[in-house]
């Protein structure tokens, strides 16, 4: 079974908390790469429905990029 509640409760809002502080590339890039892995490491199952929300922060495309989640052309 899935962990498909962990963008909601966890990645989102860290994320977004992250924009609004104002966190550089390198910080975003950074600190979600390692929320990203953790989550999967919990069966995350919804994270094309993350990364959706923050196509246009390239920072946060790499950190999905960087485990393996790339959107679909």
């Amino acid at each position: 079974m899935g962990f498909g509640s962990a963008g909601l409760t966890f990645f989102n809002p860290v994320a977004h908390g992250l924009i609004k502080a104002g966190a550089s590339d390198e910080v975003k890039e950074k600190v979600l790469g390692e929320l990203i892995a953790n989550l999967q490491a919990e069966d995350w199952d919804t994270e094309l429905d993350s990364l959706q929300l923050f196509l246009d922060d390239p920072a946060i495309v790499r950190a999905f990029a960087s485990n393996g989640i790339a959107w679909p052309d």
